[in-house]
């Protein structure tokens, strides 16, 4: 505001517009998460993200392909509810399967980022697409590829990271050595 009232460009209807716009904006993003809230809600109290990762739990996999259907089980939650909820929902259940297979946890704590963060932009159906769509109002094809580069990039980042472990663990495992 005391850039727009220095550069002039401050007037009462400018102010009134941008406010409005602020005023939909902070409403749409509510609704969403209200919406996102109860699906989180109502899928926690139907069970269904713990019956998959018990499901997942059950097929005795090496950690690879451990790895890589929790990776589509995220991805597949992502699409329907918020990141914090993916991970509530999940990690009680899912972290017993990682420390059995061995699998470094503040390694896995990473790639759970990651994971949650490309199931957030998941073409055409991720989360953060709605968000970005009803703030643009752009089509949500237009929005999805858009996005589209940025989940490669993050999917090329889980490759690496999978590939070699130590991108994520030579920092904290030099530190701890000193």
């Amino acid at each position: 505001m005391v850039l727009a009232k220095l550069t002039g460009s401050l007037t009462k209807a400018s102010f009134i517009d941008s406010l409005l716009g602020a005023v939909k904006s902070a409403c749409m993003i509510g609704f969403i998460l209200v919406g996102a809230h109860f699906l989180t809600l109502a899928m926690g109290f139907l069970g269904i993200p713990r019956a998959l990762a018990e499901w997942i739990a059950a097929m005795s996999l090496s950690p690879f392909e451990l790895l890589l259907y929790l990776t589509i089980l995220f991805v597949v939650l992502g699409c329907f509810l918020d990141g914090i909820s993916v991970v509530v929902l999940t990690v009680a259940v899912v972290l017993p399967m990682v420390q059995q297979a061995g699998i470094d946890l503040l390694w896995f704590g990473i790639f759970i980022v990651l994971v949650v963060e490309l199931s957030q932009i998941t073409p055409p159906v991720g989360f953060n697409l709605f968000v970005i769509q009803a703030l643009t109002g752009k089509n949500i094809l237009y929005v999805a590829r858009a996005a589209l580069p940025f989940f490669m990039l993050i999917l090329l980042g889980l490759v690496l990271i999978t590939a070699f472990p130590e991108i994520v663990t030579y920092l904290p495992t030099t530190m701890s050595q000193r």
